[in-house]
Parts: C-alpha cells; sequence; structure tokens
C-alpha cells in the first residue's frame, strides 16, 4: 500500500535527515543552560554520548522524529552542536552502536520536551485529523505532510513512514464513504437515473449529455446563444441548480468536479457508485454556475458585437453625410460673406444671393440635398435597429432563461425586463402604455417620444425593447443588475466582507497596509504627499529649461525620455557572455533544469493517483514543449515518437493550471536563488502588458483587431518581476480593458518576489487601479502616454493652492470631493480588504467599479481617492527624470520577453489553435513556464561565466552587469529533431552538473 504512494527510494529518504536551512539551524540547534544541564548532567556520560543526545533533543521537534543513523545528520548542525558543549564533530561517528542506547536517549528527551510515543489514542486522534483533511485534499503526499506537522504540533513522535502512508490511505478511503453518505439525500432514484443517463450517448446530439454540457461555446452567434440556454434548460431539468452541495467541503467540491470533467463517460460508468454519483452531482452543480455565467456572458457579447456593427456601419454613414455635405458648407460660407459684409446694403443682399453671386442653381440643388437632423445619438439606435432581427434570434431565450435582480437604481429597468418577458411569451407586439421608460438615457429618448407622437407602435416597440436590451447588459457590467445563482454576475455586495467579518479584520489589514482607520488622518497624510510632489515639481518647472517644462501659455510641456545610454562595455560583455554560453537543444535545457529545481514533480494527477511511471517526465516533457512552441500533440508524437494517445493523456490529468503554476513557482523559486538574479533587480517592482496573438478557428476569446491581426486573436496578459522572470498569465479578450486584470496576479502573487511597485503603460491605468494600489499598501506606476493632457486635482480652494505653488498649481484645474472620501473611508478599506483576504476577484470589482455610474457612491469615492493619488503620482514622476528611466527600463523588460515567447511559438506562424479559454490559458502557462526556463537557464550561465572572468582575476562590475538582459535565445536552439532522453541528456552533464563553458 505504501508503494503505492511513494517509490522505496522516497520511503528511504522519509527515513533519513533532510537538508538543513539557516533559520532551521539557528531555531533547533541552539542549545539552552537547561539543555547543556540536560545532556551533561555530570553522571559521566561519554562525549559520544553527550553529543548523540543533544542531536536527538534538537532533531525531535525539528522532524517530529529522530532517524536511526546520525551519521547522515547535516555537518553544520553537528559542527554547531559541537562547539556549543566543547567536543569534537567527530565523536557522534561513534554513537549508538547499541540500538537500546538510541531508544533509551529518545525516551529521555521526549519526558524532558513532553513529547509522546504513537499509542492507540494518538493514532486515533491522527486518523480523525486526517480524516478531516481527506474531506479538503484528496492528494496523498499532501495528506502526508499534513500528518507529519500535525504529530510534531501535537507533540507526537512520529512512527515510520510506512505506518503513516496506511492511515493516509485509510482516510481516503473513510473521506471518499463519507463523501457518498453525505450526499445520499440528495441520490434519490428520479435523481441517479437522470445522472446515469448523462453517461449514454444521446442521438439527438450524437454524444454523450455529460460532454455537452463541458463542451463550452466558441462563438457568441444567435445559435451559440440558445445552445447555451439549452444546457441551461437541461441542467435545471436535473435540479442541478437546487442542489446543496455545502454539506462537503468546497475543495472537496473543486476535486470531485475535477475529476468527473476529465474523465470519459465510459470511464465513469465503469466506477462504483460510490465514486460515481459524487463526481457527476458535483459536476453538475458547478456546471449549472458556469453555463448560467457563460448564458449572460454570451448575451452581453453577441448584444455588443451587434452594437460595434452598427457603429462602423453609422461611422461610415456619417463620413459620406460629411462629404455629400461639401457643397452645402460652401455655400454656407458664401452666405455667410455676403451677410457679414457691411459694405452690402440690406437691399443688394437678395440680389446678390440669388443672382450674380450665388444662384438659383446652386440654392435649388441645396435644397435637394437636404437631409434630416441627426437625434443626439448621432442615429446610434437607429443603426442598431436593423439588427433588431437578429438580435430577437436569442434575446427572449436570454430572458426567458435567466432571472434578474438589482437595488433601486435599477427598479424600471427591470420592470421592463418583466413586461419585455412577458411579451416574449404571449406574442403580444404592443408596449403597454404604463411601461416604464425612466431607464432610458436622455440620447434615446428622443425616438421614443417621436414613435409615440407619430401613433408608430411597431418602432416604438422596436426601440423601446433595444433600449431596455441595451440597459441591461450596462447593468450586468456595472453591477447594478445581477444574476441570482452566478458567480461572475453576483450582487457585488457578496464580493465585498460582511460587516461584522471586516469588523473582526480592520485592524489586522490596516496594520498590513499602513492605512490608519481615521479618514481625516489619512487626508491629512494624503495632502501633505500632495503638497510635497508639488513642492519637487514646482522645482523642475521654474528653472524653465529642463525635459518638464511650461511654455508661453502656461501649458504643461513634456520631452520624451531620450534612449537609455547603455555602457558599451555592457554591450561587449553580452557579446563575450554568449560567445562562452554552451549551445543546447531546447528540450535538453528543460531536462537539465529539472535536475536542479525539479519542477516536474509539481504536475500531480488531477484524480490523485500517486504512481508515476519511469517515462512521465519524458511524456511531460514532450507536452510542455508541444504547446510552447505550439506544434501540437499531433505534430509532437511525430517529432518524438511517442505516441499521441500517451501526450493527450499526459496533457489531459497532470498539465492545467495548477500544476503549470506550480511547476513556474519551482523555477522562479531557483531563478531568485541565484547570485547574479541580485543585480538585475531586487524583486519589488514589477510590470505588466499584454501581448495579442492571431487565432484560427472560432472562440469566444477572440476578436478582430485588424491594427495587430489580419482576422482575430486575443491577448495574453503576463506580469514580469525587475528581475526579469513571470510570475503571473492570464488569457483576456483583446478588446477588454488590461486595466481590469492589472491586480489579479499581484494578489495572487505566491513567489518569494516581494512586489510593492507596480509599472503598466496607459493601458493598464484606470483611477479605479491607483486607488486600489495605494489602499493595498502598493504603489501604481504607469508609463501614461500623453500624461501633460490628463485632469489633475487639488484638494483646497483654487487660490489658496496657486499662492502656494504659483507654477503648478494653475495645472490642477479640478477640486476633490474629499467629504465623499473621508464618508465612505472604511467602506473603501473594506473593499482593498476583501481583496487582501481573497474574498473577491480584482478583475471582477474593477471591472465593475470602473463601469459604474454616479449612483454608485462607492465606486465614485474610489474614482475620487484615485483622482487624488494619480495626482501625487503625476507630480512625482514629472519632477524625477531618475524615476521615470526606472519606469521605463522596467516596461522594456516585460516587451524583451514578449520577443522571447514569439520566438518560442514558432510553429503555425504563432497562431493560437485551442478555442476554449481554458485549453488557451494552459498553453499560455506553458508558455510562461518555458519562457522562464529559457531566463533562468540564460542567468546561471550567465553567473558561471562571469565567476569563471572573476577567478581569472578580471574585474566584471555589477553596475554593468545590470544591463544584460537573460531573454536572449541565440545558445538555445529551438527547432530541429526532437527526441526526448531523460536519462542521456543528464548523462552529458559534467561532474558539477553543468555543461562545460
Amino acid at each position: 500500500m505504501a508503494t503505492r504512494v511513494f517509490a522505496d527510494e522516497e520511503l528511504e529518504r522519509l527515513r533519513e535527515f533532510p537538508e538543513i536551512g539557516r533559520d532551521e539551524l539557528f531555531r533547533h540547534f541552539t542549545l539552552t543552560s537547561a539543555d547543556r544541564a540536560f545532556v551533561d548532567p555530570g553522571r559521566g556520560r561519554g562525549a559520544a554520548d553527550r553529543l548523540g543526545l543533544a542531536m536527538t533533543l534538537c532533531t525531535l521537534p525539528w522532524l517530529g522524529f529522530v532517524p536511526d543513523s546520525m551519521t547522515t545528520a547535516p555537518p553544520i548542525a553537528v559542527a554547531r552542536l559541537a562547539e556549543q558543549l566543547d567536543l569534537a564533530p567527530a565523536a557522534l561517528k561513534l554513537y549508538g552502536r547499541r540500538a537500546k542506547t538510541r531508544t533509551d536517549h529518545l525516551r529521555l528527551v521526549a519526558a524532558y520536551l513532553g513529547w509522546r510515543p504513537p499509542g492507540s489514542t494518538e493514532l486515533k486522534e491522527l486518523d480523525e485529523f486526517l480524516l478531516a483533511r481527506a474531506m479538503e485534499h484528496d492528494s496523498p503526499s499532501l495528506l502526508f505532510r499534513l500528518a507529519c506537522e500535525y504529530l510534531v504540533s501535537a507533540k507526537v513522535i512520529r512512527p515510520g513512514p510506512v505506518i503513516v502512508v496506511e492511515r493516509v490511505a485509510h482516510a481516503r478511503e473513510q473521506a471518499q464513504r463519507e463523501t457518498y453518505q453525505r450526499l445520499a439525500p440528495e441520490l434519490t432514484d428520479v435523481r441517479c437515473t437522470g445522472l446515469d443517463a448523462l453517461l449514454e450517448v444521446d442521438p439527438q446530439i450524437g454524444m454523450t449529455r455529460l460532454r455537452w454540457i463541458a463542451t463550452g461555446p466558441v462563438e457568441a452567434s444567435p445559435a451559440g446563444v440558445r445552445a447555451e440556454v439549452d444546457k441551461l434548460e437541461h441542467l435545471r431539468s436535473l435540479g442541478a441548480h437546487t442542489l446543496d452541495l455545502s454539506v462537503l467541503p468546497a475543495e472537496r467540491r473543486r476535486f470531485l468536479a475535477t475529476v468527473g470533467r476529465r474523465l470519459t463517460g465510459q470511464a465513469l460508468a465503469r466506477r462504483e457508485l460510490e465514486r460515481r454519483y459524487p463526481s457527476l452531482l458535483t459536476l453538475l452543480a458547478q456546471s449549472a454556475t458556469d453555463v448560467l455565467d457563460e448564458v449572460v456572458q454570451l448575451f452581453d457579447q453577441a448584444v455588443s458585437a451587434r452594437e460595434s456593427k452598427a457603429a462602423r456601419r453609422l461611422r461610415d454613414e456619417l463620413a459620406e453625410r460629411g462629404k455629400s455635405g461639401e457643397d452645402r458648407q460652401a455655400l454656407l460660407d458664401d452666405l455667410l460673406a455676403i451677410v457679414s459684409d457691411p459694405q452690402i446694403s440690406d437691399e443688394q443682399v437678395g440680389g446678390l444671393i440669388r443672382g450674380q453671386r450665388i444662384g438659383w442653381t446652386r440654392i435649388r440643388a441645396a435644397l435637394a440635398q437636404a437631409m434630416p437632423r441627426l437625434p443626439r445619438d448621432h442615429g446610434h439606435l437607429a443603426a442598431l435597429d436593423g439588427s433588431y432581427g437578429y438580435l430577437r434570434q436569442f434575446t427572449p431565450h436570454v430572458l426567458a432563461a435567466v432571472d434578474f435582480a438589482g437595488g433601486t437604481a435599477a427598479a424600471d429597468l427591470l420592470a421592463a425586463v418583466d413586461i419585455l418577458r412577458a411579451l416574449n411569451a404571449t406574442g403580444a407586439r404592443r408596449v403597454p402604455a404604463d411601461a416604464p421608460d425612466g431607464f432610458v438615457p436622455a440620447r434615446w429618448r428622443g425616438y421614443l417620444e417621436t414613435a409615440r407622437k407619430s401613433g408608430n407602435s411597431s418602432a416604438y416597440r422596436h426601440y423601446w425593447e433595444l433600449c431596455v436590451l441595451l440597459c441591461l447588459r450596462d447593468g450586468l457590467r456595472s453591477g447594478d443588475v445581477h444574476v441570482p445563482g452566478s458567480r461572475r454576475y453576483a450582487d457585488p455586495a457578496a464580493y465585498l466582507l460582511t460587516p461584522d467579518k471586516w469588523s473582526l479584520q480592520r485592524t489586522e489589514f490596516c496594520q498590513l497596509v499602513g492605512k490608519p482607520t481615521d479618514p481625516d488622518r489619512a487626508l491629512a497624510g494624503v495632502r501633505q504627499e500632495l503638497d510635497d510632489a508639488l513642492g519637487g515639481l514646482e522645482e523642475v518647472v521654474t528653472a524653465g529649461d529642463g525635459p518638464v517644462r511650461l511654455d508661453a501659455d502656461g501649458e504643461l510641456v513634456i520631452s520624451p525620455l531620450t534612449a537609455e545610454d547603455i555602457p558599451a562595455e555592457a554591450t561587449a560583455l553580452k557579446a563575450e557572455l554568449t560567445t562562452m554560453l554552451p549551445f543546447a537543444p531546447m528540450i535538453s535545457l528543460l531536462i537539465e533544469l529539472d535536475q536542479r529545481t525539479g519542477y516536474l514533480d509539481c504536475f500531480t494527477h488531477a484524480g490523485g493517483k500517486q504512481a508515476r511511471s519511469p517515462e512521465l517526465k519524458r511524456n511531460l516533457l514532450a507536452v510542455l514543449l508541444a504547446h510552447s512552441t505550439n506544434l501540437g500533440l499531433t505534430r509532437m508524437a511525430d517529432a518524438c515518437g511517442i505516441s499521441y494517445d500517451t501526450l493527450a493523456w499526459t496533457s489531459e490529468w497532470y498539465v492545467r493550471e495548477e500544476t503549470l503554476r506550480a511547476a513556474n513557482l519551482a523555477i522562479t523559486g531557483y531563478h531568485q536563488g541565484l547570485p547574479l538574479t541580485r543585480v538585475f533587480g531586487a524583486g519589488t517592482l514589477s510590470s505588466s502588458d499584454g501581448q495579442r496573438f492571431p487565432t484560427r478557428g472560432k472562440s469566444v476569446t477572440a476578436r478582430a483587431m485588424s491594427r495587430y491581426f489580419a482576422h482575430e486573436g486575443l491577448s495574453t496578459y503576463t506580469h514580469v518581476t525587475d528581475q526579469h522572470t513571470t510570475y503571473g498569465t492570464k488569457v483576456i479578450v483583446a478588446t477588454k480593458r488590461e486595466a481590469h486584470y492589472v491586480l489579479d496576479e499581484i494578489l495572487g502573487n505566491a513567489t518569494d518576489a516581494p512586489i510593492s511597485e507596480h509599472a503598466t503603460d496607459t493601458h493598464g491605468v484606470s483611477l479605479v487601479n491607483f486607488g486600489l494600489f495605494d489602499l493595498l499598501g502598493m504603489q501604481l506606476s504607469p508609463r501614461i502616454r500623453d500624461l501633460g493632457k490628463i485632469t489633475l486635482y487639488r484638494a483646497g480652494p483654487r487660490a489658496e493652492v496657486e499662492k502656494s505653488f504659483p507654477h503648478t498649481g494653475p495645472l490642477l484645474t479640478r477640486r476633490l470631493n474629499t467629504d465623499l472620501i473621508a464618508e465612505h473611508w472604511d467602506d473603501l478599506l473594506r473593499l482593498a480588504g476583501s481583496l487582501t483576504f481573497g474574498h473577491a476577484t480584482a478583475s471582477l470589482l474593477v471591472g465593475k467599479l470602473s463601469a459604474s455610474g454616479r449612483q454608485n457612491a462607492l465606486a465614485a469615492a474610489l474614482k475620487e481617492y484615485g483622482a487624488l493619488r494619480r495626482t501625487v503620482y503625476a507630480a512625482r514622476y514629472l519632477a524625477d527624470q531618475v524615476y521615470r528611466r526606472k519606469i521605463s527600463r522596467q516596461l522594456n523588460k516585460g516587451e524583451s520577453l514578449h520577443a522571447l515567447r514569439r520566438d518560442l511559438l514558432y510553429a503555425h506562424e504563432g497562431m493560437i489553435r485551442a478555442r476554449h479559454l481554458e485549453t488557451q490559458a494552459e498553453q499560455a502557462w506553458c508558455l510562461t513556464l518555458v519562457t522562464n526556463a529559457v531566463i533562468t537557464w540564460t542567468t546561471e550561465y550567465y553567473g558561471l561565466a562571469v565567476e569563471q572572468m572573476r577567478a581569472a582575476g578580471r574585474q566584471v562590475d555589477d553596475e554593468v552587469l545590470a544591463h544584460i538582459c537573460p531573454a536572449h535565445s541565440e545558445n538555445i536552439n529551438f527547432f530541429g529533431a526532437i527526441e526526448v532522453d531523460v536519462e542521456g541528456e543528464l548523462a552529458q552533464l559534467g561532474p558539477t552538473g553543468y555543461r562545460p563553458l
């Protein structure tokens, strides 16, 4: 049973001493005076016994057990104890020749420290602990580690690893039975019949219903929306939306749903009932929420696509209208010239217009070209009316399937939605006379009034229905309207910590981010920051001769930064280092790096399977290379000789975002420990930027952007540290605002890089982000295009500010509503605290707050605070050229990594062929993982080359090395034959474990 979890070599390793870190050394191997008295009570113990007893005394609290062989103890720990006891470290070799001596010493140490041997009571308590954890986590290795940590905390000596593993296996079996028992009330005969039917091929759709539900949409067309509505209705017919699975921990539900999604219908049908039904139930419950979100998202996307199409058509029509109006404009110019000429008498005006100067011919031609005046929206809604029939193909289905809710601000809109739903159900065409229209924006009211006055009920229905649909979409985006049962479109109040929870965590959060709970103190501090920043800018513009100055009209002039002057010795040094580095195929690099980081061990089986075949690493490397180079599994199978089925199975069960993140963390953690890494940066600054890739085939994430793609494409939004590693990757729609996604990966940063400042370009900037970054205790430092044209804010009266800052004061054209900030200060802190403690996703909140109207007081207060923080930042940024240079240098690091990714993703002309977001995200993370592997490998070999130079007596300054970028691919072969031979590649490494320079 044990060997199914750990190999024999791993079990043996678990019985021995591991390596020890510096912190552990000082924490566990420092003897107090009482400890020394215990080790040497003056009863004549020999040197070997004293040193062995001291090692037992220090090892038990460290590991929770004492290895049988003391000779494998870390030499540095032995030396430290020997020095404290004034003994020779070699004395330990003579310790414990009799097993009874070791046993007696362990019993003495346990009594001295208050530890207990693992008796029946202790093992029963361990079983109870493991069962609770097994209900949350199914990974045997994780459960083993948790068991060891529990035993240490309970001061129980850990038994042998085989015993612990057997307890883990028993707990997993119990958790499986417990799961089934807890879900038994939901497993009625009718429901079980429905669950079994999911696994049978339905002749109507040509696949199992389970696969049909799990297959996501690829386009926001009427057919695509109706297909998702059909899935939603089918799930509801099975009662999926009413399932209450709160009896299971959230992690257990996630695990079961993951297994159910990845297994085929045949594999699930072969499983015993205790394992089959829980997986299907949790998958149904999760699918009910996911499909509901998909329906609403596709509704938004499809309506927006037609609106964009109408806007493009309107733009063309307005351009044609402008061209056709040129003659009328020329006529108007000539008329004005006559009428405004004081030399021409009133009696002469008519004759000149109708006669010799203009003439009847031009006048009649101008009258013939007359067009009706444009409405307030320049005809936008009228242009969208051409898509009315298209929208009617799916909007009635969405309104019938989805329930909407909202606050008092959306009351009229929700009432209109109910009326429209009733009209669709009955087939009535006329909008009731009392139907609300207070939700209709002023720019569209003219359409309704004109249709009402003319008695055209058909036109009124069209325009009223279009207003309902567009306002419903905008309400869903801002959060004024929400969808019960949804995750993505839930009530925004659910994204915030409840007042009760916030009252318990307020003090902790404010200490964490360094913010006072008192709004007056907070605003006083920010005002002082603003004054200091304006003072620095005042000095710069007063000089009047720098890159930031005022022109004759008092307007701000900002000269662009000149190109950074890279030292010539840095260029020469990089060229020399490049010639010293070995040349390696991409697959060899990945194998070599795994030898030092063990990142391939992070790829665990999604179903909890622990046994790993000898070929697993080979298969994983082939899959990673297939995705990161865009070759795909089919062509990779041809290139490396591993069957497609093997690669597809490995990709399905091992390569997912969770494991890719863990593997990436292992590589970036290793990179952070390299000596040269610290030369690149301190790890406190990062940046983010989007990179566009073309796509092939239909996908809901793909959009047309002629500036970047011939047809359609998507964006990957990556976060990069100042040490050149990527710690976050997200696939986003290319037309979405990047600013919504800036905080996601920063808050989810699991690396050891202590990010405190973040740079973006203009696309990552919003007032909401400026406010949130500061509330979270970080600094947003963007490079803003046309910075001199943004609105700057002042905290006091204009006269007072201009008196203190004569030159920069007039640039602050608007006054802040500090009262609004003070009134909602605690709510702003609660909002930031909800993000910090993981209660909400930043992109969801930022998107809704950015789209919120003036009626949302919290959003308005956050934007006011963001405007204040942006003004402080702009003044500091403009006053300090060194600061501007630092931000620009960091953004350039991100660009260099973009170029490396382009080189890696070479196959199929870099065109992404994955059609669903999940597979696109997995490919993006594979690309990030391999990119970081290249960065780490290059950084390490650069460091070895520099060490060799310095050992030869050559001076290589860190200031010069800081200009060298490891986003370098000249020494790596991305192409050619791909032979995945792990053992053969490792055998080629030298005795040091590295390739020769």
